[in-house]
Parts: structure tokens; sequence; C-alpha cells
């Protein structure tokens, strides 16, 4: 066969298998425009999914009639100069508009700010009508009728009408979150309205959005950010550890306005949260990244969800290292979800009776059987100190208070008064042999002994891990890794790095590393997979996370074995050294498993659990 040119009809229709994927993505890209536009007010409608109806209007700059014939042409835009590299716009292709027109019914109305009048040009199937005169408001509306008309077969892939609908609302609220200064109004067949109202572009409007699209809940359980690293700069705000979701649908996530879905965000998230997070389970952020154009392209993939960075390590290393450190900041703190379970949990009126006595301890009054001795640092055989130990003569010191003296009861008001004031308050009493109650001053806390006593083990090894060289093992005979030649390379730059966590090797031809020495925490290692683990990690990430993550790991299993265990009953100053060395510990509201450590129900809660609000 002879090489021949496509038909334009057909070359359109090519790119539209690429740009328009499903209803979702027509709203996508026209909604786009209209923010390119300079709208401030955009209403979408939809009919059947959006297959038999796509309406978006907006109040932008509009377009004249001269302009309507080169906006349904292929590569006309009005967004993008001479340099592809300096793209500041949403859109820029010049794709989208011809791409719908030749797999739908098209019509564009617009009016222009400097025009007394509109006019209106229709495309069907790739067949163009002659621009008309029509009355319009200014700016434009776009009105697109049997979507893949032209192209049935695509018709076959498309899912239910609901299904569809969805993904469009989606589409919706992810752009709204980076404009919130623009009302948004989408209305489908099923009379269901979405309507998002400008809310500015300060920081309180930002979040104020933020709550209109995730929900109130989100806003009181989240935590700011804002860093800049060698010109880049991240905003936004991500979940304390405690609230989090299922999946990872609730990662929002932008660059220079531009919504946007990259491994690279979702792999920096889990990194940050690897210590506070159990795998299965994902926080929920809003990301806004601001970086100089020609450092990022976004001009990848046609529906430019996909972007790459000149320098992603940096962005990476800006992420982790932002959301880490505004998780340690922001100190213990519980999810509202939880008081929100317990009020749940609660009923009114009076509990069964068992014929059990007292299930908890407090101060000792209880009858309580000699425990083993502990300490908070993690040992299970030694006390906490000289005077910890338990014994008969401690039974005496647990007399009620009103046994002591008058001055004596006036000292422990004084510290109960201090303690109260303290985050996690003064503790009152251990209920089943695992929960520590305290009291602060507006609120009851709810401390799981054993997941808290965990994380703060668990802390203490890393911060051992990081302040000195891991331990490591010397091989009988060094282990030859063959490697291509550039995960060589990369593994010796890494080489200082990987030998304070105990792996110590150096270059062996151009292809291969020796592996002198390993981890001693890892005991019997795969030395092979081990190495070959390192150099994909380094390729992906230029880092040495996995390595990282495996010394986490022996070092979570510890902590969970050397903590404090359920079941074992504590003294009231064991129980508040606990909750002091929470307050101090980063992350401790959730353990290693990513469980909350504890609950907080405030005393306004409490008294509308018993009608008194």
């Amino acid at each position: 066969m002879r090489i021949h040119q496509l038909p334009e009809t057909m070359i359109n229709q090519i790119a539209a298998g690429e740009v328009i994927e499903r209803p979702a993505s027509v709203v996508k890209e026209l909604v786009e425009n209209a923010l390119d536009a300079g709208a401030a007010r955009i209403e979408i409608v939809t009919g059947g999914g959006g297959l038999n109806l796509i309406r978006v209007t907006d109040d932008g700059s509009g377009m004249s009639e001269q302009e309507l014939p080169l906006a349904i042409g292929r590569h006309c835009t009005s967004k993008l100069a001479d340099d592809i590299h300096d793209i500041r716009s949403l859109g820029f292709r010049g794709e989208a508009l011809p791409s719908i027109g030749s797999v739908a019914r098209l019509s564009i109305r617009s009016r222009a700010q400097d025009s007394d009048s509109g006019a209106e040009i229709a495309v069907e199937g790739g067949r163009i009508a002659p621009v008309r005169p029509a009355p319009a408001n200014r700016g434009t509306t776009v009105e697109v009728r049997d979507l893949f008309f032209a192209t049935p077969a695509r018709l076959k892939f498309m899912k239910t009408e609901r299904a569809e609908s969805s993904a469009t609302s989606d589409i919706i609220r992810r752009i709204s979150i980076a404009f919130p200064a623009v009302r948004f109004t989408l209305a489908g067949a099923d009379r269901s309205t979405l309507d998002l109202p400008a809310t500015g572009d300060t920081l309180e409007g930002q979040l104020e959005r933020i709550a209109q699209v995730m929900g109130r809940e989100f806003a009181e359980n989240a935590i700011p950010i804002d860093a800049m690293r060698e010109g880049v700069h991240l905003q936004g705000y991500v979940s304390i550890p405690s609230y989090s979701r299922a999946n990872a649908l609730q990662q929002y996530a932008y660059v220079n306005g531009r919504p946007i879905r990259d491994k690279l965000f979702a792999g920096a998230i889990r990194g940050a949260y690897a210590d506070v997070l159990p795998r299965d389970r994902h926080a929920v952020t809003v990301l806004f990244l601001n970086v100089d154009p020609a450092t990022v392209d976004v001009n990848v993939h046609p529906a430019k969800a996909d972007v790459r960075f000149r320098d992603p390590g940096l962005v990476r290393g800006l992420i982790v290292g932002s959301i880490r450190q505004a998780l340690a900041e922001a100190g213990v703190r519980a999810a509202t979800t939880g008081a929100a379970g317990m009020m749940a949990a609660f009923r009114s009126g009076p509990a069964p009776s068992t014929g059990a006595g007292p299930a908890f301890s407090y101060g000792g009054q209880a009858p309580m059987q000699r425990p083993a001795n502990f300490d908070l640092g993690g040992s299970p055989h030694r006390p906490l100190d000289s005077d910890s130990r338990f014994s008969e003569s401690d039974q005496a010191s647990f007399t009620p208070m009103t046994a002591a003296s008058a001055d004596a009861r006036a000292g422990l008001a004084e510290a109960d008064e201090a303690l109260e004031a303290t985050a996690l308050g003064a503790a009152r009493a251990q209920v089943h042999e695992n929960y520590i109650v305290a009291q602060t001053q507006d609120s009851l806390i709810i401390v799981d002994q054993h997941a808290a006593h965990e994380r703060l083990v668990y802390e203490a090894l890393k911060n051992a891990l990081h302040s000195r060289a891991v331990p490591s093992q010397m091989l009988l005979l060094p282990e030859i890794v063959d490697l291509p030649q550039d995960d060589a390379e990369r593994l010796a730059v890494h080489a200082p790095t990987l030998e304070r966590f105990g792996l110590r090797l150096e270059r062996f031809g151009p292809g291969a590393v020796a592996v002198r020495e390993t981890p001693s925490m890892l005991g019997e290692v795969d030395v092979q997979q081990l190495v070959r683990d390192l150099a994909d990690e380094i390729a992906d990430h230029d880092t040495t996370e996995t390595l990282t993550e495996r010394l986490h790991h022996i070092a979570a299993t510890m902590a969970c074995h050397g903590s404090v265990r359920s079941g074992r009953r504590l003294k009231p100053e064991e129980m508040n050294a606990l909750l002091r060395q929470m307050e101090a510990t980063p992350g401790s509201g959730t353990c290693n498993h990513g469980r909350p450590t504890y609950i907080e129900l405030k005393l306004a809660d409490i008294e509308r659990l018993f009608g008194r609000r």
C-alpha cells in the first residue's frame, strides 16, 4: 500500500480516542476552557449520564464571530505563544473541540466582551456548518449531544448512566478545589444538583471550598502544609493519621492549579505516612504544588493528568519531609470520628446486670494482683524506678483521698489541676486492664495502653537507629551481585548512606557490586534480592527507602513485642507517665499499625448523652 494522508475527520476521531474517553472527559475539557477564559461562574447540565447531553455555560471572555471557525480547528489555541515549556493555562493543545465535534453533535454559541452580538457554529460528526448570528449573553455556551454517535463502537465501553454521572461529579469537585473563587453548578437529568458557591481566593476561602467538596469532617481533622524548597512551593492540607480512608480516592493533587493523578505524589504520600498508617489505609490530602513551568512537563499525555518533573527527587523529598514535619508539629491529636463513633455506640437506659464485680482499677482501690514490673522504655522485666515495684505496702498508698490530711488533699488537688491542663489530662482509672481513663479540663480521654506504648517504643528505636550507625554482620565471603551498569553506579553513589544502615558494598567491575556486610537487625537475609530491590528503589525515587522500611519494620516488630501488654494493671504514676510521654512523642495518636491510641470525648458530648444540652 502507498502512504497517503488521512482525512481530517478521521484524524480528529483518532485524537478523540485519546482525549475523549467518556462524558466526564468532555466536561473536563469544556470546564478547563471556561476557566482559561476567566469565568467566574460555570454551569454544567447533563442528560443520560452525559451521553445524550452536555451543556457548559460560562461568563468568561467569550469569542468573536471570526474566532469560532478557528475554535473547532485542530491545533488552534489562544493559550500558547511560542514556548511549549512555558504553559500557564489548563488547555494548550487545541484538540478538544475538534475531537468532540468529530464524534458528537457540537454547537458553540458565544459573545465576546467587546461585542454587542453573539454568533454560533455547529459541527456534526466532523461536518462543519457556517457561522450564523445568534443571541447570547457575554461568555460561551457549548452544547454536546449524542456523544459517540459517529463512533458507535465506543458506546459499548460506557458504564451505566449513574456511573458516568458520578465520574462527571468527581471531575467537577476535583477541578473546583483549585478554583475557590469560581462558582460551579452541575445539574443532571435525575434532578440532582451540585452547587459550589464561590468562597474567594484567600486561605480561608480555600479551606471553605475544600470543606464544600470533602466535608467539614476533613477540615476538622486536617493539618495545614506550607513549605518551600529550591523554588518549589507546596501548600495544602493533610489528615491526621487517625483520620484515614480505605482507598486513595480522597487524595487530591495539583500542579500549578492543574488537577493531576501522578504516581510520584501517591508514592510520596504513602512514604510520609508509612510509620503511622497500615498499608490498607490511606491518608486524605489536598496538595498544591507551584513550580516554574519550565521545570515540569504537562505535555506527556493528551488527557494532561500525568506530569513529569525535571527534578522528581526534589519534589518527592519536599512532599515527604513537609508532611512528616507537619505531623510532628501537630502534636498528639485524636480524630473527631472517634468521638462520633463512641457517641453512636452509647445507648440511653440502664445496662443489664451481670452480677460481675467492678472491671476497673482506680488508684489501687479495687483488688489487684501483683503485676510484672515494667518501665515505659519497653522492658517488661525492669521497674520504672526504685520505688515502682508493686508490693502490699503500695496498697496503703492507694487509699481514698478522703482518708488523707487536708494538706495532702490540697496538694493532690493542685497536682490534678496541673495535669488536667495538659493535652491528655490526669489518669483517673484503668478499665478492663487495658484502657486508661483520663480527665482534662473539658474532655474525657480513653487510651489503649498497649497501642500507645507500642508507638513510644517504636519511636525510641527509630531515634536510636538514626542517631548512630546500625550494627552490621560481616559475611564470610563477599556476595557478588550482578546488575546493570546504571544500577551498580547508583548503588555506589549511595554507598556511604547504605553503610550507616549496616549494608557495606563496593563496586566489583562495571556491572556488579560486592556486598561485605549486612544489617544485623535483618538476620538471615537474601542479599541478592535486597540489593536488587534497593537498586530499583533508587532508580525510581533516588532514595534508599526500601532498606529504611525493612529496618523500620523490624523496629516495629520489636516494639510490638516489647510494649506494655493488654491485661497488665498499672499504678497511677505509671499511667500518668505514659500520658506525658505520649504528649511528647510525634505520631503518638496512632500505633505502628495505624490504629488510634486514644479517643477524646468532649464534656459537651457527654452532657448531650444525658440530655443536658
